[in-house]
């Protein structure tokens, strides 16, 4: 079995910075591709950022310019470093990945993280 595990979100104020941790329990795990998500109460999870196989990154027209995703194959872990945070980046963070072990592929959602942005 495996889990991707989340870490970093916390409270900042506007202008702030944090970074996102989404570690994958198993090593015998690799990311092939993950993607950071959002979802604020009442609120549709939303894309915001995209990371591939061959490193090519998509990012929501509300984070670009401000995030920045990442991936260590070698720490299993995938990261979302955002600066300049706004009060609307308010929600709860979830980060998915495709890993792959032995020619299989797997789908994942971390548990996901609170950040808020509040003065």
């Amino acid at each position: 079995q495996v889990q991707l595990v989340e870490s970093g979100g916390g409270l900042v104020q506007p202008g702030g910075s944090l970074r996102l941790s989404c570690a994958v329990s198993n090593t015998g795990f690799r990311i092939h591709a993950a993607g950071w998500y959002r979802q604020a109460p009442g609120k549709q999870r939303d894309m915001v950022a995209l990371i591939s196989s061959d490193g090519y990154t998509q990012y929501s027209d509300s984070v670009k310019g401000r995030f920045t995703i990442s991936s260590d194959n070698a720490k299993n872990t995938v990261y979302l470093q955002m600066d300049s945070l706004k009060p609307e980046d308010t929600a709860v963070y979830y980060c998915n990945g495709d890993l792959r072990r032995a020619g299989a592929s797997y789908n994942y959602w971390g548990q996901g993280t609170q950040v808020t942005v509040s003065s």
